[in-house]
This record gives C-alpha cells, structure tokens and sequence, in this order.
C-alpha cells in the first residue's frame, strides 16, 4: 500500500486527505481493522516513536496514551501496586502482563485527559494489555503486532470500527523531514535522542546521588517531552510521567500545569480518595468526573444536595485544603523535566512542592546559576543535558 486516503484532514472541511511516501515507497503500517483519521494517525507515529525510544532507553516495555498530537501519559511496564491498581480501575483483572501494566499507567496517569486516546504499544499487543484496553473508551492502538485472540478483543470495540494500526518495527525513517506550512516547505534533520549510561552524567548540583530508578524516570521525562507539543515539561514518578504540561508559552505554565496534574495524580492515592462511596453502577468515567471535581476547588459541584446523591451512597465529608496540603507534603522521589531550560528558579521552587528530587533539563540560561542555587536550598539533584528538546 503506497496510499492511504483518509475521510478528511484535521476537520471535516480538509478535503481531499491523505497519507503516502513521498518517495513512491509502501507504507510501513497496516490497517487491520476500522478506518484511523487524519489526527489518529498523527498521534499513531508520535506515539509509536516515543514508546519505541523509551523501550530501547529502558529495555522495558512501553506504552502511551495520545491526544491531539501530545501524550496525555507514557508508562513503562512495572508491576503495579495495590493502590495503583485501584486508581487505575485495573484491580478486578488479576495479575497483569508487563505492558498491561506499561498501558495502566499510561492511561491511569490523566485518565480525564486520556479518555478518547490513541494508543501506542511497544510490543505486540498481548491478551492481557487487550483486556486493559477493551473497557477504556478510545479511537485506537498502533503496535508491532498483536496476538490473534487480542486482535479479536480490539475488533468489537467501538461495534467493530476501532482503528488498528500494525507498523514495521524494523522501519527508519529518512534523517530529513519535512512539512508544508502556509504553502511553504519546510526541512530540517531529525531530532535524534540517544540516552546512553553518560546522558545524565552533567550533574551541577550539590547533591549528585542519581538512583538507577531516578535515571529510568529521566529517560521517559525526556523522550515523553520529545514528543509533547513545546513548551512542555513532564514529572515522573515510579516508571510512569504523573504530569505533563504541554504547549504552555511560559515555562512556569508549564511547571505549574503539570505540577497540578501531578498533584491530583498523588490525591487519587489519599484515604479520602480510595474510601469515596461510589455507586456500584457509576461507570469508570463518571468515577473520574467525580474524583476530579471532589479533589479540586469546585468539590461543591460534586458535594451539593441534590448531586451528591447521583454518585455515591453516602455523602463524602469535603476533603479541606489543609487536608490536602498535609497528603501532598509526604510526596517524595519525582523527577521533572523540561525540554528547555528554566529562565528563573520559580520553576524549581514549584516543582518542589510536589516531591521533586531529580531534574533533567538543558540548561544554558543566563540565570542557570540563580536555578542551581535554589536546587541545592531544597537539596534536588540536577542535571544538564545539553540538548533541547522542542516539538512543534
């Protein structure tokens, strides 16, 4: 197959659409079933090139979760804990294989976001992850394969149109790329990412202890940014980015934005969060409307007579601020990073709020030293990479 026509381009008046090799080449992917969109497939090789990379930097399966061009949560095949498994809604399916897990947490790290996600496999796609996948709402999954029995989970999703994509795992694409804007061509290499034992070796801070674990998180902050629309800065905690704030024209936005994704990430793990007395029929979506609302500043919304009652069996006390400043102050051991550097400490300072401890970021600022010191106040280990990651 050297084409593909599509139904339309990003909106329904982008007529006619279509993808194909500019070199008269055959497509590296199959479509085995349902018809992937325009924007499916722009999130398909995103998504396939960010877990690609994280396996071959971690040599761990990957999974991610994409919407609209950026990953709402990547993940890296852990085991999951007991309460992971229960923020995840995965608790009633016993033990997961390894990129069930990687898909879990993918999925589970922004479930509000990742709900219509397209999703990417590093691995052939295995019984277990299509179990994960067949009760998440979603427009579809790329990977290098699939088992024939989970092939047939995926194919009565969605009444039979759920978009599976098979792509060549063995396909390199040109080292120049190239896209039109406004009529107008433009080229550049590829932006090339080889984590190796050394990639992280620049640390600037006093404090230079690095844990193995530590490192596994950098590498998935770092290709995760990659691939997320600039600015972007993504936290990561236990194989798994927590927060991601993409496409923000601030730094701090973006700090913030993914520090408060991160937060409510950490939230979903309280008491207060795991003993809410849902109804048995509240389906998994509705869950995650509830939690969010119950966890943030419009608790009313979901607190008020009269609402209460469609969601839980009893009503909830109000989980106070104070309450969640006392949760959120045990949070330790998540490493951020950004894909470019910080041009004030404020991003350090906020980061820091929520657990951080390990940075990765470019550095070359003319207040990198500003940056540094506010590290060392708070004791986090920080790393320059030397490379800026944008993605636009």
């Amino acid at each position: 197959m050297k084409e593909l026509e599509l139904k339309y381009g990003c909106n329904p008046n982008q007529k006619p659409s279509k993808i194909f090799m500019g070199d008269g080449s055959e497509l590296p992917i199959q479509v085995l079933n349902g018809k992937p969109g325009y924007i499916n497939f722009l999130d398909a090789f995103n998504g396939w090139q960010l877990v690609k990379e994280l396996k071959k930097a971690t040599n761990l399966p990957a999974a991610a979760s994409f919407k609209h061009v950026s990953p709402a949560g990547a993940a890296v095949g852990l085991p999951l804990s007991e309460v992971e498994a229960k923020i995840y809604w995965v608790d009633d399916l016993g033990e997961l294989s390894p990129l069930a897990c990687a898909y879990s947490r993918a999925r589970g790290a922004d479930r509000m976001s990742s709900y219509g996600d397209f999703i990417a496999l590093s691995d052939v796609c295995d019984v277990s992850a299509a179990n994960v996948i067949k009760r998440e709402f979603s427009d579809g999954i790329i990977a290098p394969g699939y088992e024939p029995e989970a092939l047939e989970i995926l194919k009565e999703k969605k009444k039979g149109n759920y978009a599976v994509i098979q792509i060549d795992e063995n396909y390199v694409p040109n080292p120049i790329e190239r896209k039109e804007v406004y009529g107008i061509t433009f080229e550049q290499g590829r932006n090339e990412l080889n984590i190796d034992d050394d990639f992280f070796s620049n640390v600037v801070t006093e404090n230079k202890e690095i844990p193995d674990s530590a490192k596994i998180d950098m590498a998935i902050s770092m290709i995760t940014l990659k691939y997320t629309q600039s600015n972007s800065v993504c936290y990561v905690k236990g194989g798994q980015a927590i927060g991601i704030g993409a496409g923000q024209q601030s730094r701090i936005h973006c700090t913030r934005l993914a520090g408060n994704k991160a937060d409510n990430w950490l939230l979903r793990q309280s008491p207060e969060v795991l003993n809410l007395p849902f109804k048995t029929e509240m389906k998994r979506a509705d869950r995650d409307n509830a939690i969010d609302l119950y966890i943030g500043e419009d608790y009313m919304d979901i607190l008020a007579d009269g609402e209460w009652e469609k969601a839980f069996t009893e009503k909830p006390p109000v989980f106070t601020k104070e309450a969640k400043k006392e949760w959120l102050s045990k949070a330790t051991g998540v490493t951020l990073g950004s894909d470019a550097f910080f041009p004030f400490n404020d991003n350090v300072e906020r980061a820091f709020r929520s657990g951080v401890q390990y940075i990765a970021q470019p550095g070359g600022s003319i207040r990198d030293g500003e940056v540094i010191e506010a590290c060392n106040k708070h004791n986090i280990v920080m790393c320059f990479t030397g490379l800026r990651l944008f993605h636009h």
